[in-house]
């Protein structure tokens, strides 16, 4: 809660052949009173995911009650595909009563889970979908408070109109790891068509050595504004597996028709500064 109010998302898990991930919005106002809750809601990954493919899921959403041992949510249902990959979200506690509860918050810990019920798919393959009786993953973040290591990377592109997307930035080193960001548009048949993809992915990540399987990363992506100091920024909490190759970012970032607006200051002539801004404030362990 001391970092505000900047969502986390779990690692990948695997479920029903495609990878979902589990979001923790620590601070979300309800509709309708404007009273803070602390919501949860349900991803699907992208990779995977076909055009016209439907995934129709029930889930339960929830946190765990350590004084009875139980679970506390509720049930929900969505219909997933590559436009609308995350649920609504689901209120679970009010956050002032959550910071004085002795039975979800114990020893500054809380444990939030996700159990899907049923998957259908839909889709001109018309793909079967199994859920195997016991799907367990088990993920531990723990999260500094302080001791954080912070680093920034400015990425310069005096030639960006001549660049041929998709493009790395070059490699660049925080908390004793290599990362990259990579640029991209959006496919036109899938994603949004004017939209500009960042992702910061690890460098030769299977080369690294560490002793946890993984870094909670609080990433801020920027697009500097050269005019006007009016910067683009978006801004994620974020699992990074050791060994893994996938990134964390955003598909539309920013929409090509703002970027490409010269008068907006992000594209000047053919320049622009791209910022990334890492810290790392936990590590994992899976179970």
């Amino acid at each position: 809660m001391n970092r505000g109010a900047t969502p986390a998302n779990s690692a990948p898990f695997h479920c029903c052949g495609y990878k979902w991930f589990l979001r923790v919005t620590p601070m979300h106002k309800k509709s309708g009173d404007g009273i803070v809750h602390l919501a949860l809601d349900l991803a699907i990954s992208r990779i995977g995911l076909e055009q016209g493919l439907v995934m129709n899921a029930v889930f339960e959403l929830s946190m765990y009650n350590h004084s009875s041992g139980t679970y506390y949510g509720g049930k929900a249902s969505y219909s997933f595909n590559v436009k609308k990959t995350h649920s609504k979200k689901m209120c679970l506690i009010r956050l002032g009563k959550l910071l004085k509860s002795s039975d979800y918050l114990v020893d500054d810990s809380c444990v939030f889970g996700v159990r899907i019920l049923k998957a259908d798919v839909s889709s001109p393959k018309k793909m079967a979908v199994v859920i195997s009786e016991k799907p367990v993953t088990v993920q531990n973040l723990f999260l500094q408070k302080k001791d954080l290591v912070k680093g920034t990377y400015t990425w310069t592109m005096n030639n960006y109109l001549d660049l041929k997307l998709p493009v790395n930035s070059p490699a660049f080193e925080v908390g004793g790891h290599k990362w990259y960001v990579c640029i991209f548009y959006c496919s036109s048949e899938i994603y949004r068509t004017n939209s500009l993809s960042l992702y910061l992915h690890l460098h030769d990540p299977k080369e690294l050595p560490d002793p946890e399987p993984g870094m909670m990363i609080e990433l801020a992506l920027c697009i500097l504004d050269q005019k006007y100091g009016k910067h683009f920024t978006v801004k994620g909490r974020f699992v990074f597996r050791i060994g893994s190759k996938a990134g964390w970012g955003w598909s539309n970032f920013i929409a090509l028709n703002i970027f490409k607006d010269q008068s907006r200051g992000y594209l000047v002539g053919s320049n622009c500064f791209l910022k990334a801004d890492i810290t790392v404030i936990g590590s994992s362990n899976d179970n």
